[in-house]
């Protein structure tokens, strides 16, 4: 499996971005203390996804491992957060953002960096926007995303608000800050952290770390013994999981 090397941006200012997102640098600030920060529900094992839209690897692992997290249970223990920058640096003006995969792929990444703020308190509707558009991407069709707003019945108004309004730059280059300031720091894509450690190329077994990581009481069918890889937990298709991120149809205004 060929991985793809991050190229870090150094122009951002870190200290807005901690200053905005208090709460989500714990994984990757080297001087913070962490067991200060909150990150979600304490009890849950805290599990960050690093990533670009584009990328093959990412997209697959986002709709073929990481979705089973909703068919198995193992969500209940987890507090997720994904962050779409991967590869992505800034220019010499640090205005510009310029991605591995070109300009469709920065509009994506804006794209569900917005996805991820606009609807930041519900993980069903964001993550569910985010599986259909690299569900697309697997199959040759990313340039056919906004459809995504219909299928899975969302209003489109809120993210494309951001996304015009340049709201989503401002998001994207905080994920690139973020992304920048990893330890250790991440060397291809997808890269997965759980509590605060890199799984590196056994992300595709992220299930086992969460697993030997929680330690609460209230364990889920995914961590009951043996404890199964997500490479045999792959039984739901593409199409069965995109229904069950669906939302009632509405008509939708632009």
């Amino acid at each position: 499996m060929a991985f793809c090397k991050l190229v870090f941006p150094t122009t951002i200012t870190w200290l807005f971005f901690l200053l905005m997102f208090p709460s989500h640098v714990a994984s990757s600030c080297s001087n913070i203390d962490v067991k200060a920060l909150p990150f979600g529900n304490p009890q849950k094992v805290n599990l960050s996804l690093y990533y670009e839209t584009l990328n093959p690897n990412c997209s697959n692992f986002i709709v073929q491992n990481l979705a089973t997290v909703f068919d198995n249970d193992l969500i209940s223990i987890i507090n997720l957060r994904m962050v779409p920058w991967g590869n992505a640096y800034t220019n010499n003006s640090g205005k510009t953002i310029v991605c591995k995969h070109g300009p469709e792929e920065c509009m994506l990444n804006t794209v569900e960096a917005c996805a991820i703020n606009v609807w930041n308190d519900n993980l069903n509707k964001y993550y569910g926007f985010i599986y259909c558009i690299e569900f697309l991407a697997i199959e040759g069709r990313h340039k056919d995303w906004s459809t995504c707003f219909d299928t899975l019945g969302l209003p489109p108004k809120p993210v494309l608000d951001c996304y015009n309004s340049g709201n989503g730059t401002q998001f994207a280059l905080q994920y690139g800050n973020e992304t920048a300031h990893l330890i250790p720091p991440g060397t291809f894509v997808p890269w997965v952290v759980v509590n605060n450690q890199p799984i590196r190329e056994d992300y595709g077994n992220f299930t086992t770390y969460v697993c030997n990581a929680y330690k609460g009481t209230a364990v889920p069918n995914a961590c009951k013994s043996p404890l199964p890889g997500t490479h045999s937990a792959q039984e739901a298709s593409r199409a069965k999981r995109m229904s069950r991120f669906k939302h009632p149809s509405r008509k939708h205004l632009i």
